[in-house]
């Protein structure tokens, strides 16, 4: 997330929380996709981490894109942290280790995805190059220590990182380690809000697996094919997960502020300072009782910037944020939003999905979650591998693009931007047990050829 939120109507009653919601609802005509994505700079010399400070540092970076693109600089006590463009609603964000966040314009199709992603890594390297800088396209670093890695300048990241360890074991990984691409879609009403959040929660482990490729640590294997994915396992689990309790009867939007209200908040900022109030809930704030502001009420802002700091598998704002995916090299990047597009926004591939997981209980669905970053497609649920269901979820969204019909300058409808999925179910391989492959053959069990076959 690029920016806070910055509204300072006061709240007066649960209503106008779920109303906030209840806003996002939009004509199906006016649905839109974004995409955002994540990379890891390192040194092109040495391969190491790059620091926030200095002439060749991430500062400097976000100053030359800056001057590139003309967008409006995002500032925090006079330190540049991220860039938005006014009039494209696209924006650029600093991850808590430095990882390069690209949250992409809302966007009608995902030719427009690709093209966004293209112009975007032209206008890095123009910058980055002469800096010494490269990026990464993988789920985690593979092989830099926690240690290793420097701490960006942002006040909301300072309170995460003192609260992380008390809550899990990798909340530190999570934000100074990993990368991952996310695709944001529309819904036209709280039923179908309902609908494709169930079916997105189910599907979610489909998609780790099809883009699983973080399956190094600190140098050397690590057991798992998406360890990033592993880590959500054990960050914060009053804030993370699958939502069983959205496949309830009752599913809603009140219900989902019911859910947020008792997930335990970070922050609350008030000007330029970020006032830490982790641990107590949303609702205790609404109700007055938050100890380091006694008395006070929340705000629209604070409700907003507390939504952004929940982190389920698929999390609801006023769009739907599919968040299970390792980062990965822009090849495949524009490959999620195809996926998820051609799932969710086809009626017909829709209820064809929904078919297919209606009756997985929860436990059934938290199995193949807690199954998929070590096993992949070799996880089972019920008496099938994920690889066939993947292998179906893909035939369901050819479909569905096809159906939708948005044609390129070339002709081509957006089923050509599955074409890396289709070659990896082809392979019957997760991407990551490719560059195992490779780790234990012409990389001679070393990690620094992925700086150079990963990199953007």
């Amino acid at each position: 997330m690029a920016r806070d939120q910055i509204d300072m109507t006061p709240l007066q009653s649960r209503d106008e929380l779920v109303a906030w919601f209840e806003e996002g609802c939009k004509n199906p005509s006016e649905f839109r996709l974004g995409t955002e994505h994540e990379k890891t700079p390192f040194t092109l010399e040495g391969h190491r981490p790059v620091p926030y400070e200095g002439a060749r540092g991430i500062g400097a970076l976000l100053e030359g894109m800056k001057l590139l693109l003309g967008w409006e600089p995002i500032m925090e006590k006079g330190n540049i942290i991220g860039l938005y463009d006014v009039t494209g609603g696209g924006a650029i964000s600093l991850e808590p280790g430095g990882q390069f966040e690209l949250s992409g314009a809302p966007v009608e199709n995902v030719h427009q995805t690709q093209s966004e992603l293209m112009a975007h890594l032209a206008q890095v390297r123009e910058i980055a190059t002469p800096l010494g800088i490269g990026f990464l396209g993988l789920g985690m670093t593979p092989s830099w220590s926690r240690a290793d890695i420097p701490v960006m300048p942002k006040g909301r990241y300072k309170i995460m990182t003192n609260y992380m360890p008390k809550v899990g074991q990798y909340g530190l990984d999570m934000m100074y380690r990993t990368c991952t691409v996310q695709t944001n879609l529309d819904f036209s009403s709280e039923a179908d809000m309902v609908k494709k959040l169930r079916v997105s929660l189910a599907l979610q482990p489909v998609a780790t697996a099809l883009f699983a490729n973080s399956p190094f640590t600190e140098g050397k294997p690590n057991g798992f094919l998406s360890f990033r994915s592993e880590i959500w396992r054990d960050t914060d689990n009053a804030r993370a997960g699958m939502m069983p309790w959205a496949f309830e009867d009752g599913m809603g939007f009140e219900r989902y502020v019911d859910y947020a209200l008792d997930v335990p908040m970070y922050f609350v900022k008030r000007g330029e300072e970020y006032i830490d109030v982790s641990g107590s809930s949303f609702r205790a704030f609404f109700d007055g009782r938050n100890n380091n502001l006694p008395g006070e009420r929340p705000t629209l802002s604070d409700w907003a910037n507390h939504l952004s700091t929940i982190f389920p598998e698929v999390r609801l704002k006023r769009y739907l944020e599919m968040r299970g995916s390792d980062g990965g090299p822009w090849g495949r990047l524009p490959a999620l939003p195809a996926f998820w597009v051609g799932l969710l926004y086809d009626d017909v591939s829709l209820d064809a999905a929904w078919d297919m997981v209606k009756h997985w209980t929860a436990h059934e669905r938290q199995a193949l979650r807690d199954d998929v970053p070590r096993f992949g497609f070799k996880a089972r649920i019920r008496d099938r591998y994920l690889f066939e269901i993947a292998k179906e979820c893909l035939v369901l969204a050819h479909a569905g693009l096809r159906r939708r019909g948005r044609i390129d300058q070339l002709g081509r409808d957006e089923t050509r931007h599955l074409e890396p999925l289709d070659r990896i179910i082809d392979s019957g391989r997760t991407p990551a047990e490719e560059m195992l492959e490779k780790f234990n053959g012409p990389w001679k069990g070393s990690v620094e050829p992925a700086y150079a076959e990963y990199a953007f």
